[in-house]
C-alpha cells in the first residue's frame, strides 16, 4: 500500500502511474477512481460494483475494484470517501475479498491499492472524517510530494518537455 500525499497539482497521479508502470504488475490494469468526484449514492457501486435486479431497470455492472484485478487501483482524493464505504474497503485490503451492492457471494480480488489525498488524514481522523485503521493500513509507504514552487529545478525541466510536446 502507497499513501501519496501533497497539495493540488503536485502530480499525485503521475506519481501513482509511475509505480504502476514501473511494477511487476505494468501490463495488467491500472484503474483510477476519483473519490471526490462520485456522489455518495452511488459510490458503493462504483468501487464496489452491482447486481443486476437490486433495484428496478438497474443491470449488472463490474465495480473499479473487481476491474482492476491482478492490476493497480488509484484512489484518488481518498480523504473524501465515504465512511460507510471506508469500512468496506478496508474489508477488500484485509480480506482480499469484495462484495458487490446487492451481492450474495464474496468476489476474490488481487490488487495493489495506491491512494492520494490533499487532505490532512491524521485532523480528519480527530474530526471522525476517515477511519485510523485505514489510514494505517493504506500508510504502508508515504509519498510527499511538494508542491512545485519548492521544486524549481522541475521548472526547467517541465518547460522543455513542454516545448518539445509543442513542436510534435
Amino acid at each position: 500500500m502507497v499513501l501519496i500525499t501533497g497539495e493540488t497539482g503536485t502530480g499525485k497521479e503521475l506519481v501513482a502511474k509511475t509505480l504502476h508502470y514501473a511494477s511487476n504488475r505494468s501490463d495488467k490494469p491500472f484503474i483510477v477512481l476519483n473519490c471526490s468526484a462520485i456522489p455518495e449514492t452511488i459510490f458503493e457501486s462504483e468501487i464496489f460494483g452491482i447486481e443486476k435486479g437490486i433495484a428496478t431497470g438497474v443491470d449488472k455492472r463490474i465495480g473499479k475494484i473487481e476491474q482492476a484485478h491482478e492490476g493497480a487501483i488509484f484512489l484518488d482524493e481518498i480523504g473524501d470517501m465515504p465512511l460507510t464505504s471506508q469500512t468496506k474497503i478496508l474489508r477488500v485490503i484485509e480480506d482480499r475479498i469484495l462484495d458487490r451492492v446487492g451481492g450474495r457471494k464474496p468476489i476474490p480480488v488481487d490488487i495493489r491499492i495506491v491512494a492520494a489525498t490533499n487532505k490532512d488524514l491524521k485532523k480528519a481522523i480527530k474530526n471522525g472524517l476517515f477511519r485510523e485503521d485505514l489510514f494505517y493500513r493504506l500508510n504502508v509507504v508515504n509519498l510527499v510530494i511538494p508542491p512545485l514552487r519548492e521544486r524549481k529545478n522541475d521548472i526547467v525541466l517541465l518547460a522543455k518537455f513542454f516545448l518539445d510536446q509543442s513542436r510534435h
